[in-house]
């Protein structure tokens, strides 16, 4: 029985390059690459109707002398950084990657238990259990917001001071506990650039495996304030209108769809 295999070598993703030149993720009856016996082979739920495994190699598969494969040559494959498969692969496989990669941080990060030091053992797909406590954990999500704000015409946008590259994003931050999304996203807004808000929207949700994220965007409107950028956070700030737009996010992130949304708004 085929099955997709979803290889990782550190944060790169192994992809099968098809005749006509278009991507997809190994699937075939054996795994493409040697397994030691030491490997850890995750179960993911099925991608229409077919059987989702996961694991990790230490090496890239080019380099190692041991790389198997079940079909032709190695050429046929290629190692991509995850946020870059998302250009390369159909969407559906974009995000199954992701959940794939999100499990696999958690199963590295809970080999023993946070209360008694007891080895993990799996006692679900997605559940592990304490063999000396019995203390049970699942995948944790780290929960963040995003928003869009807009004064008239104009719309806030930032340079985060972790960015790769000179872009432009939206004001973000992990939710706290305590508060609710909506309360999250003012005190943000406010903490980063000493800014209050209004009429603030859900726009929609996304899945953030990088590592283990979960992004939820929100739209609102300026009510009062200048603009003091909180350093720590943030190297610029300023409004901008549809003429003036400086470099925007990747298409990936939901930063990108809530600033394309704005775009096609009257």
């Amino acid at each position: 029985m085929k099955q997709y295999y979803f290889v990782f070598c550190k944060d790169d993703l192994m992809l099968e390059r098809q005749a006509d030149g278009t991507y997809t993720i190994p699937c075939q009856e054996e795994p493409p690459t040697e397994i030691k016996p030491w490997t850890t082979i995750l179960n993911i739920t099925p991608l229409d109707g077919i059987e989702v495994k996961a694991y990790s190699i230490d090496t890239p598969p080019t380099n190692s002398p041991n790389f198997q494969l079940s079909t032709l040559n190695y050429q046929l494959y290629e190692m991509c950084p995850l946020r870059q498969s998302y250009y390369k692969l159909p969407y559906p496989l974009y995000l199954k990657a992701g959940k794939c990669a999100e499990l696999l941080y958690w199963d590295r990060n809970t080999k023993f238990c946070g209360v008694c030091g007891g080895q993990m053992h799996f006692h679900t797909d997605i559940s592990k259990r304490c063999e000396m406590c019995g203390k049970e954990v699942w995948p944790q999500l780290a929960t963040a917001v995003i928003v869009l704000i807009r004064r008239g015409d104009e719309v806030l946008l930032a340079r985060g001071r972790n960015f790769r590259s000179e872009f432009y994003g939206l004001i973000a931050g992990f939710v706290e506990t305590g508060e609710t999304l909506e309360e999250a996203v003012k005190r943000e807004v406010m903490e980063e650039t000493g800014l209050t808000i209004k009429n603030i929207q859900y726009f929609d949700s996304q899945p953030w495996p990088y590592p283990s994220g979960l992004m939820v965007g929100f739209t609102a409107d300026y009510e009062s304030g200048e603009i003091h950028v909180q350093r720590e956070e943030l190297t610029k700030a300023g409004w901008f209108n549809r003429t003036n737009l400086p470099k925007l996010p990747e298409k990936l992130s939901i930063a990108r769809r809530l600033i394309d949304n704005w775009l096609g708004e009257d």
